[in-house]
C-alpha cells in the first residue's frame, strides 16, 4: 500500500469509526429526530455542490424511485433508529453490533432472489457472527436493553439492504451525486418530521453537541465518503472493504476512552466473534463488493462500502 493509500484508510478507519461517539454526544440533548436533520443538511450542503459541478445531480434524480428506495432504507430509518437506540446503548455496543451487516447480507441477497453459495466456511462465519450477537447481547447485560437492539436489527438490515439496491438498479450511477441527493432528500424529509413532533431544541444545545453534529456531518458523512472513492482509486475496492473490520475496533476504543464505557470480558469476546464471522461470511464474496457505492454515513457503512 502506498502512503497515500495508508493515510487514506487510516483516515477512513477513523471517521467511520467514530460516529457511534458522537452520535451518544448528540442525543443526550436532542431528540433522534433532529441529530438525523442536522447531520443530513450540513453534509447535503457541503457535498451537492461538488455533485451539480461534477453534474451528478440529474442523472440520479432521473432514478428516483431507486433512489427514494435506497435513501429510505440506507438513512432515512436507519439514522434514526440509530440515534434512537444509542439513548440506552452504549456506543460501544452499537458500533459492535452494526459490525453483522455482512451476515445480514447474505440473508437479503436469498430474499432478493440472488442465492449465493455458501461454503463451510461460510456457514462457520454465520454461526461465530451468532454466537458474537449473543455474547454482546445475552451475556454483556449491563450494556444490553432489547428495545434498543431491536432499533439496531432494523439498522442491520437497513445497511444491507441499500447496496443490495444500488447493485441492482443504481450500479452505474456516480456515487457522488448518490449520497449528495440521498443526504439533501433526507433533510427534506426530516424537516415537517421535526416541526410536527417537537424534535427542534427549545434551548440552544451545549458546545458539545453542537460540534458533534459538525464532526457527524463533516467527517463522518461528507469527508468519509471523499476518503473512500480516494481509497478505492488508491487500492480498488475488494481491498477497500477491509476497512469494515477496523471501524469497530474505533467505536469500542472511542466510546471506553472518551465516554468512559465499560468494557467487559463479553465485549471482548462478542467483539471478536464478530468481526469473525464477518470476515468468514464476505470471504468468498469479494468480487460482487466491486458494484457496491460506499453509503452515506459511515456506522451506516456496511461491509460492502464503507461507512
Amino acid at each position: 500500500m502506498t502512503r497515500r493509500g495508508l493515510f487514506l484508510f487510516i483516515a477512513l478507519g477513523i471517521s467511520w469509526g467514530i460516529p457511534y461517539l458522537f452520535i451518544k454526544v448528540a442525543v443526550s440533548e436532542l431528540e433522534p429526530a433532529m441529530v438525523v436533520l442536522g447531520r443530513s443538511a450540513l453534509a447535503a450542503i457541503l457535498l451537492l455542490p461538488l455533485a451539480f459541478f461534477r453534474r451528478e445531480v440529474v442523472q440520479v434524480v432521473r432514478r428516483w424511485r431507486p433512489m427514494l428506495a435506497y435513501t429510505l432504507v440506507e438513512i432515512v430509518i436507519p439514522w434514526y433508529f440509530l440515534s434512537s437506540a444509542e439513548q440506552r446503548l452504549p456506543s460501544s455496543t452499537a458500533g459492535l453490533l452494526l459490525a453483522t451487516v455482512p451476515l445480514a447480507g447474505v440473508a437479503i441477497a436469498f430474499a432478493m432472489g440472488r442465492p449465493e453459495r455458501l461454503s463451510r466456511v461460510n456457514w462457520i462465519g454465520i454461526a461465530a457472527g451468532m454466537l458474537g450477537v449473543a455474547a454482546l447481547v445475552g451475556l454483556d447485560v449491563a450494556g444490553s436493553d432489547l428495545v434498543a437492539v431491536g432499533e439496531i436489527a432494523i439498522v442491520v438490515v437497513g445497511y444491507a439492504l441499500g447496496p443490495a439496491i444500488l447493485s441492482r438498479w443504481m450500479s452505474d450511477l456516480p456515487g457522488v451525486g448518490v449520497v449528495a441527493v440521498s443526504l439533501a432528500a433526507t433533510a427534506v424529509i426530516y424537516v415537517p418530521f421535526v416541526l410536527l413532533t417537537g424534535a427542534w431544541p427549545t434551548t440552544m444545545p451545549s458546545a458539545a453537541v453542537i460540534w458533534s453534529i459538525i464532526v457527524l456531518a463533516v467527517v463522518c458523512s461528507a469527508l468519509a465518503f471523499l476518503f473512500m472513492v480516494g481509497l478505492i482509486a488508491e487500492i480498488g475496492p475488494v481491498k477497500a472493504t477491509t476497512i469494515t473490520y477496523v471501524n469497530p475496533a474505533v467505536a469500542v476504543i472511542a466510546g471506553v476512552v472518551v465516554l468512559g464505557e465499560r468494557l467487559t470480558i463479553w465485549t471482548v469476546v462478542g467483539f471478536v466473534l464478530v468481526l469473525l464471522g464477518s470476515f468468514l461470511v464476505t470471504r468468498r464474496r469479494a468480487p460482487e463488493q466491486v458494484e457496491a457505492i460506499a453509503p452515506a454515513g459511515p456506522e451506516e457503512a456496511s461491509a460492502e462500502q464503507r461507512r
